[in-house]
């Protein structure tokens, strides 16, 4: 018997990808599934039915049982069309992978409000819209797995994708509320930061991509993945949703390869404290050593280079003509 046996699961954006592989895989392990994905192109534009209706044939070739739904995330009508996709098709509903997704990259200073309006709607009210009416009926059976995809961009930062980041770091944010909200009903919510190579992966550059998960891995004190194939995010996804992870709730995983790493929830790093109030001067002779070993992209003014330096200078030339 599979870990997810007898279970009822969404996973939308699961056409392609890390979706496909946690569809399959949940199906696999004995899950119905409900595979969600309009057949956009990465940024959103576009629509067919083919990557859906492949996956559950897939899974049906398999000896498993999947229904496909071609709703776009983004608005509450949507999320609750797909919710009641599961409901129509298999009569109940025990996890949702919140996973589509698209990208609209550009430099913060060339970014259109409807590239921002348009990330942020998928990725983040998507995240919502899907999980409001599912979290009444987990509240209502006590029972539900919710698991979310974060970002390296919005924990750490991927530049030319504010749109994408702030999403993502939202959703790092609404998956420790909601942990807390459905935590007392028997409801779980967890979120993966995934590492792959999908279509998604693709647009970026690729020293911007080396960045970001270098200092992921930095963060978690684990070695490059040595396989970045979309696939390997899927066993955690299976995990999570299982009866096992019963008491993990609220927490940030990053998956690439064979790596699994807990991460930090946000605090202190370094702390200045004084009683009372600080002065301007105070801080800035003292504030720096918070920041300590970091690092501005672009060179300082003159005026504020290393303090001597000038003075330095002077005396160097003076002694030089002397």
């Amino acid at each position: 018997m599979g870990a997810l046996e007898g279970k009822v699961a969404i996973v939308t954006g699961s056409g392609r990808g890390i979706g496909r592989g946690m569809a399959l895989l949940f199906a696999q392990e004995g899950a119905k599934v409900v595979v969600v994905d309009p057949g956009v192109n990465v940024d959103g534009t576009g629509d067919d039915a083919g990557p859906a209706d492949q996956v559950v044939a897939e899974i049906k070739a398999a000896g498993g049982e999947a229904a496909p739904c071609y709703e776009a995330v983004g608005t509450m009508a949507a999320g609750e069309k797909i919710v009641q996709t599961a409901l129509d098709a298999f009569g109940r509903l025990d996890i949702l992978v919140n996973n589509a997704g698209i990208l609209r990259d550009r430099m913060i200073f060339n970014m259109s409000e409807e590239e921002w309006d348009a990330v942020i709607a998928v990725h983040l009210k998507g995240t919502f819209a899907c999980t409001k009416p599912a979290s009444i009926l987990f509240r209502q059976q006590r029972y539900g797995r919710l698991i979310n995809i974060t970002s390296v961009s919005g924990l750490v930062g991927i530049a030319g994708q504010a749109n994408y980041g702030a999403a993502k770091s939202g959703i790092a944010g609404f998956t420790r509320v909601v942990a807390r909200d459905l935590g007392r009903y028997g409801v779980t919510c967890n979120a993966i930061s995934p590492g792959a190579a999908t279509r998604m992966t693709q647009t970026i550059p690729e020293a911007s991509q080396r960045g970001g998960q270098a200092a992921t891995q930095r963060r978690a004190q684990t070695p490059p993945p040595a396989s970045r194939d979309p696939e390997m995010i899927a066993p955690m996804a299976a995990y999570l949703a299982s009866d096992d992870a019963w008491n993990i709730n609220g927490y940030m995983f990053a998956v690439a390869g064979g790596s699994v790493s807990v991460l930090h929830h946000p605090g202190a790093m370094r702390t200045l404290w004084k009683r009372g109030m600080w002065t301007l001067d105070e801080l800035s002779a003292q504030a720096p050593q918070l920041v300590a070993g970091t690092t501005n992209p672009a060179p300082p003014p003159p005026e504020l280079e290393i303090p001597g330096r000038a003075a330095q200078a002077a005396g160097d030339g003076a002694a030089a003509r002397a």
